[in-house]
This record gives C-alpha cells, sequence and structure tokens, in this order.
C-alpha cells in the first residue's frame, strides 16, 4: 500500500503502522459482532467478574478474620477481667460477712454488759469504769440471798435489791449506784451522775 500524500521518509512509517491499527479494528469489531467473538466477549466478561468478586470476597475474608480476632481477643480480656471482679466480690462479701458477725458479736456482748442507757450486767469479781469514767464499780464475790458486796471507787459496801448509793465526788457533783436485781451469778446495777452544779 503506498503512503498517502504527506507522508514520506520516516514519516511514511509511522503512517502505515496508523493504517494497520486503523484497519484492525474494524476486524476486531467485526469479530466481537460473530457469534464466536460474543461467545469470546461474554467469557472474557465472565472471567473479570469472577476475578473481580474473587478479590473482593478474598478481601472481606481478611478483613472479617482480623477483626474476629481482635473480637475474640477482647473477649479473652474481658472475660479474665470478669473472673477477677468475681474473685475480688467474693473476697469482699467474705470480709463483710465476717465484719458483720464480729459487730453482732461485740453488739451481744455489749448488750449483755450494758442492756440499757446506764444499765450494766457484772459478773462476781468484774469491774467496769462507767459514769464517762468517774466511777468504777465491781461486783465482789458472789451475791448472796440476801445482798450484794459492791465495791465503788474502792470503798466496799453491802447492798440489797433496790438500793440506791449516793457517791459524792466533790461537792460539785454526785453520782448514784443503783442495785436493779441480782442472782447468784451476776447483778444487774446503775449508774449516773448529775451534772456539775454552777458555783
Amino acid at each position: 500500500m503506498d503512503a498517502p500524500a504527506g507522508c514520506a521518509g520516516a514519516m511514511g512509517r509511522d503512517c502505515k503502522v496508523t493504517e494497520t491499527m486503523e484497519a484492525g479494528r474494524p476486524q476486531l469489531f467485526r469479530f466481537l459482532a460473530t457469534p464466536g467473538g460474543r461467545f469470546v466477549g461474554v467469557i472474557v466478561c465472565a472471567i473479570i467478574i469472577l476475578g473481580v468478586a474473587f478479590g473482593s470476597y478474598v478481601l472481606v475474608r481478611l478483613a472479617s478474620e482480623s477483626e474476629e480476632k481482635a473480637a475474640n481477643n477482647r473477649i479473652l480480656q474481658l472475660q479474665t477481667e470478669n473472673q477477677k471482679l468475681i474473685a475480688d466480690n467474693t473476697n469482699q462479701l467474705a470480709t463483710i460477712a465476717g465484719l458483720q458477725s464480729q459487730l453482732k458479736s461485740v453488739q451481744a456482748k455489749l448488750t449483755e454488759i450494758m442492756p440499757k442507757e446506764n444499765t450494766y450486767n457484772i459478773s462476781p469479781n468484774q469491774a467496769l469504769i462507767v459514769a464517762n469514767g468517774r466511777l468504777t464499780i465491781a461486783l465482789v464475790g458472789p451475791p448472796t440471798n440476801e445482798s450484794v458486796n459492791i465495791n465503788i471507787n474502792g470503798k466496799q459496801q453491802p447492798a440489797t435489791a433496790g438500793a440506791v448509793l449516793n457517791v459524792v465526788l466533790d461537792p460539785s457533783t454526785t453520782c448514784q449506784v443503783g442495785v436493779q436485781s441480782f442472782d447468784m451469778f451476776k447483778a444487774v446495777l446503775t449508774a449516773s451522775c448529775a451534772a456539775p452544779k454552777p458555783r
């Protein structure tokens, strides 16, 4: 094929390449227009679609596996933290139960010694400091059928049930120790001091 006008020398070779490419395009289009060409086109498109779908699947699978591993690690971490919290809670409940038991025991002992305000249960040969530290009272020996021996601030004196003993600490302060009841195991005494009289 002769070079068209204006194509000469090296330029003539370029013109031939262009003509060959242009001549090849209609052949490709003609081929694709045939049933075989359409089949090849469908196959190529199907391969491209499958490649894109497979690539997308692989990427999604990798991403989901990464997220699943992260979620599993987080679950394990939360389970460990939960087990630690359960153990701490169990220990705290045990400590609280022990403290409650101790408190009940102390309250029972306090109620046994002092069932109500200014009232005291005193066993034989036991001494108590009462009336805000002003009096020391003790039961000397076991009570008899008729009386009890009470030591008040170092001074011993017998008393019967219902007796009220006045104790003068100083000219402005007078205390009273009363015997409510007694048996051979204990005596129930009351003790209180009047407020100092103003001068």
